[in-house]
């Protein structure tokens, strides 16, 4: 991957107008070897036309084209001479802007539908005529702008996509960009290279040297500050920057008590013995879990927990001497989160990592991972030789264990998700399924249940285990584990976790659940 003329010539611009999908199709397009950047539907023409896209993508939204204050994009873009695809609210917005009609649909439609395609369309070159799209939407198309026709229609939505050929613009009615549509990422890859003739040059290969170059520009002989918490992201931002610039790195590790078993030396054996690094390792434990006590509800959680964290780390950095520069291990997801249209769609819950740090530390952020998703970082680690074990780990939250116990959090009950978090993970390895799993692992729940344990009675804890595929955390299916796995598992938990008598599985999707119980 390099950032030159060449690479962002070859971009695509994506509105974004509040869908929970629109990092996914971000992702998607990312990995087609295709630059892209997500920005508001609320930017001006001026910046649009000053983007130079390629092409332009609009996402989808809770709005209705049919509210007064529903969002729109100025109608100029669709004179730019660039190819533009609608999806979902997107599709509904390029029939209000030019004319069509737009109207609420009998049923709503929510879930897998069988698309028909209709006719010829370069949109759906290589596509069957019949496959299982992903649809989301209450209205629909009741009359087609001028110029447009029909190419696929499912039962209940008689235009589910739709173009102007001769103009270049584009929709679909069902979301091309998530796993459940079968064939949406050839739809994609057709509108990237067949209509906007793009060419995939976004690759990761080059990325480090490029980004080590630019931390040594921003640098200089300057002294780098670093949060490490073990993880992927932060870990690649450790290896860039030790790259970079070597002993002028210094990392600082907190623990919170609330990590996985083990997770404190692995870090140590990693970064301080392995890769030589100048890393403190700072044991604040008790002070977490004194904050924490008697509190149960998950959004007081992360909110002592994030705070607790930045007054540690600002009295750590202290005592690590004069520092200018702070690394962060800042993705492109958390930059669209920040500058994202936000419209009317609901919280559901705080971000899992810990928040950012104040800003009267008067330290210039290091954030050399800025531009990457997730598996762009993966790709990026190995390239630089980091060992599998660091890069294929599965996410862990920022709250770390609080938020998989269902209750307040205590010493005895962190010991339990612990105790069983380290059976799981050995147990999914053990099965060879680790990598395939985005996430595996249990959750201690607030209630007991009588238990019948060498013929005595027995009243103890419930731990549910949690295994779930994904490929970006946005959307997630929950995964059939082995029934000779599940008994395994289950049976060591119960005979080796003092205090657990019961094990169930949650076989729960996002949507409509969340991958976190918390």
């Amino acid at each position: 991957m390099t950032t030159t003329n060449d690479i962002h010539e070859q971009k695509v611009l994506i509105l974004d107008f509040g869908s929970q999908y629109t990092q996914n199709i971000a992702r998607k397009v990312r990995e087609c070897e295709v630059y892209c950047e997500i920005h508001p539907c609320t930017v001006d023409f001026q910046t649009i036309e000053a983007f130079g896209p390629k092409g332009i993508i609009l996402s989808g939204g809770p709005a209705s084209v049919m509210e007064d204050d529903s969002p729109l994009v100025d109608p100029k873009i669709f004179q730019l001479g660039v190819p533009v695809l609608g999806i979902c609210y997107g599709m509904q917005l390029i029939t209000h802007l030019l004319e069509g009609e737009v109207n609420p649909a009998k049923e709503r439609e929510f879930g897998r539908a069988e698309l028909m395609v209709k006719t010829f369309s370069h949109l759906f070159k290589d596509v069957h005529s019949k496959s299982v799209v992903w649809m989301s939407h209450g209205d629909r198309i009741a009359k087609l702008p001028k110029g447009f026709k029909t190419t696929a229609f499912t039962d209940n939505s008689p235009v589910a996509a739709m173009e102007n050929s001769i103009d270049k613009i584009y929709g679909l009615q069902f979301h091309p960009e998530v796993v459940h549509t079968q064939e949406g990422i050839k739809i994609i890859r057709n509108f990237l290279f067949n209509i906007c003739k793009c060419k995939p040059l976004w690759k990761v290969e080059s990325f480090a040297d490029y980004a080590i170059k630019n931390i040594q520009d921003q640098v200089g002989n300057g002294k780098v500050l670093l949060g490490l918490s073990g993880g992927v992201d932060s870990s690649v931002v450790a290896v860039l920057l030790h790259k970079a610039i070597g002993d002028r790195l210094i990392c600082i590790f907190i623990d919170n008590g609330l990590l996985r078993f083990g997770e404190r030396l692995k870090v140590e054996e990693t970064f301080r013995e392995h890769f030589q690094m100048n890393l403190k390792v700072v044991d604040a434990s008790e002070r977490f879990l004194d904050k924490l006590k008697g509190v149960t509800d998950p959004e007081q959680k992360r909110k002592i927990i994030g705070n607790t964290f930045i007054h540690v780390f600002e009295e750590e950095a202290k005592k690590a001497g004069d520092f200018k520069f702070l690394a962060q291990g800042t993705l492109y997801p958390d930059v669209i989160e920040s500058v994202s249209f936000k419209g009317p769609s609901a919280v559901i819950k705080s971000h899992h990592n810990v928040g950012g740090l104040p800003e009267d530390m008067k330290m210039e952020l290091v954030e050399p991972l800025r531009e990457l998703f997730k598996d762009e970082v993966r790709a990026l680690g190995r390239e630089m030789g980091m060992p599998d074990e660091i890069i294929s780990r599965q996410p862990f939250p920022g709250p770390g264990l609080a938020i998989r116990i269902i209750d307040d959090v205590t010493p005895e009950r962190i010991i339990i998700v612990q105790e069983a978090d380290k059976i799981i993970l050995e147990e999914i390895k053990a099965a060879g399924l680790y990598k395939k799993i985005w996430q595996s692992f249990g959750v201690l729940l607030p209630v007991k249940t009588v238990g019948v344990m060498g013929d005595a009675r027995t009243y103890e804890n419930v731990v549910a285990l949690r295994a779930v595929t994904s490929t970006d955390g946005m959307t997630a299916d929950w995964v059939p584990l082995p029934y000779d796995l599940l008994g395994r598992i289950s049976n060591r938990i119960i005979n080796e976790v003092k205090g657990v008598n019961r094990v169930v599985y949650d076989i729960s999707s996002k949507p409509p659940g969340t991958i976190e119980w918390e």
